[in-house]
């Protein structure tokens, strides 16, 4: 996913910038940047690799060296970021948060204007964040360029520019990821978590809303194009990827994540000895279904995370299953010969949490219910870097139905969406089965949104509906 901070102060705001982009290390996996911007010195820059290592041991010594009134960071998924440009607009860092399917076409496109070549490659591929900055540089000023990139890109595509005028702070045309703007004396800040600058004295001042491009200075937020009225926002921000603190679009992470286990428990009918969550995501959903049915909470296996990197970080599959299985240690007294019902924040592969199964079975369990806390995931995301699957036989759902395929039948998917449907509940024994559950219940699209709060019309569900 990838997550950004930025700050715009009367005075040096490294610290700020320092503690506030290091609040986002949950969104990334790869890269981390820095850029700063001082009157006398102009613009320092600072990139590390944090793949092994946490944010902070990398940039403690730039923290020290760098100093500027405006600054912005970032945790990338992939590129190297932010990037310094120079352009007809002058002298530029840039950050980005988003997905180009079209790339190639808009590389193709750039080429054709007399764009010469590329400098910023990642994985032998064009830096997402470069080619950004290439189509900015189109038009003939800042906003202009920035609307073009918004509305050519096929994706989504939100970003914070910098010059010594301020920060552009461009939220995705449909607003599938979140702006935050927070204030104190002095200063201003820009935030993809809201709460990343609550412990730095900030408060919150407003959101911009789906596609507003504003400029953010020590002496406030102004609006240079209005929000659009169609908003998609992420849906998995609140299930999965949010860090519990954060709210968006007025709506908190963990009171969502309360909301979803509580519709699951109100549905349900088994009765098992303790309720638990899959740490950490899964936790709030779980203390939610506690709640609701009185069944007690509880933590039969807690998470060793202070050498271990995030699962979903090494590219090669068997590394991330090892990753995921060896920071999981069992608490045997909680689970010997007890009935657990555990939920996740989902099930995408289906591998982890068979083996996380498997290691509840092994270490005494009993019976072991799985409670997802969305709906199957059928579709991969074209809108954000939720995934690094390659192809949508990734995901166990699909998988299934391929199977079902093989044996004859003809699959529609809309009839695999609708949880009342006997293909759904066909569907989702098979995987059950596959995965060795004692039983298998996905939360439902339906009491999902309503978790939420938002009007469905407002929410992106695509990775489960197929709705755009």
């Amino acid at each position: 996913m990838g997550g950004f901070f930025g700050v715009a102060a009367r005075e040096d705001c490294v610290f700020d910038l320092y503690f506030g982009t290091d609040y986002h290390s949950h969104l990334g996996t790869r890269r981390a940047g820095m850029v700063v911007y001082d009157r006398e010195t102009g613009y320092d820059r600072a990139i590390h690799n944090i793949e092994n290592a946490p944010f902070r041991t990398k940039f403690d010594k730039d923290v020290n060296e760098m100093h500027g009134h405006l600054g912005i960071g970032c945790i990338s998924d992939y590129e190297p970021q932010p990037l310094i440009v120079r352009s007809h607009h002058g002298t530029y860092a840039i950050t980005t948060v988003g997905k180009i399917n079209n790339a190639d076409q808009l590389t193709r496109e750039l080429f054709a204007r007399g764009h010469s070549h590329f400098l910023e490659m990642s994985g032998g591929e064009i830096n997402a964040t470069e080619l950004v900055a290439s189509i900015v540089n189109q038009e003939e000023n800042l906003v202009d360029g920035i609307r073009r990139a918004q509305e050519t890109i096929d994706g989504s595509m939100t970003m914070l520019i910098m010059t010594p005028k301020g920060i552009y702070a461009a939220r995705d045309r449909l607003g599938r990821t979140p702006v935050a703007v927070g204030r104190k004396e002095g200063a201003r800040c820009v935030s993809f978590e809201s709460f990343a600058y609550l412990n730095l004295g900030y408060e919150d001042e407003r959101e911009l809303g789906p596609g507003e491009i504003a400029v953010v200075t020590p002496e406030g937020v102004q609006t240079l194009a209005a929000p659009g009225r169609e908003m998609k926002i992420c849906t998995f921000l609140w299930v999965y990827y949010g860090y519990p603190s954060s709210s968006y679009e007025g709506v908190n992470v963990e009171q969502m994540r309360y909301n979803c286990g509580s519709l699951l428990a109100a549905r349900d009918n088994v009765t098992p000895d303790i309720v638990a969550g899959v740490p950490d995501s899964g936790t709030a959903h779980a203390i939610g279904y506690a709640n609701r049915s009185g069944i007690p909470f509880s933590r039969p296996f807690v998470k060793y995370t202070p050498t271990w990197p995030r699962s979903f970080m090494p590219t090669i599959q068997t590394r991330r299953n090892l990753i995921a299985r060896m920071k999981l240690i069992p608490v045997r007294d909680l689970i010997q010969d007890k009935s657990l019902l555990l939920i996740d924040d989902s099930i995408v592969r289906g591998t982890q949490m068979r083996e996380t199964t498997e290691f509840l079975y092994r270490s005494g369990a009993k019976e072991v219910h799985i409670r997802p806390a969305c709906p199957p995931l059928l579709f991969g995301c074209k809108y954000l870097n939720f995934s690094r699957s390659s192809s949508e036989m990734d995901l166990i759902a699909r998988r299934v139905l391929k199977e079902m395929e093989q044996e004859g039948r003809t699959i529609d998917l809309k009839n695999y969406v609708d949880p009342d449907s006997p293909q759904y509940e066909e569907m989702v024994g098979r995987i059950g089965r596959q995965l060795n559950f004692t039983s298998l219940r996905y939360h439902r699209l339906d009491d999902m949104i309503a978790s939420v709060g938002i009007d469905r019309c407002r929410l992106c569900t695509y990775c489960w509906d197929g709705n755009e």
